[in-house]
């Protein structure tokens, strides 16, 4: 539920993406990057901002992924734009444009070869 979802204080928000790893018993290099990034995601598809993240979501489910795994699928995009910016390689165009393509082009196919 996006509204309860954007509720939650971000610590809480980070926490119940901690939890639901370790309750499903899903073993992370970086607990804490990969609860930012998802956390990240979510705060995306409950604000509809941008609308490209839904819009892949609901492709990459009907393509066979499980919602969790759409979501990791959509982080690995935010993933080589952070690592970018951080690493000063980020493009110097408008890069929530390139995070927008990027996203159009991303497949379950795409991300299960890249996985």
């Amino acid at each position: 539920d996006p509204e309860k979802w954007l509720a939650l204080h971000e610590t809480l928000r980070l926490e119940s993406v901690r939890r639901y790893h370790r309750r499903n018993r899903i073993s992370l290099p970086n607990e804490k990057v990969h609860a930012a990034v998802h956390v990240i995601v979510e705060n995306q598809l409950a604000m509809g901002d941008p609308q490209a993240t839904q819009v892949a979501l609901s492709r990459l489910m009907v393509e066979g992924l499980d919602r969790h795994d759409a979501i990791h699928a959509i982080a690995s995009v935010l993933d080589r734009d952070i690592f970018a910016a951080l690493r000063g390689t980020a493009a110097s165009t408008d890069p929530g444009a390139k995070y927008v393509d990027r996203l159009a082009q991303l497949t379950a196919e795409s991300w299960r070869a890249a996985t």
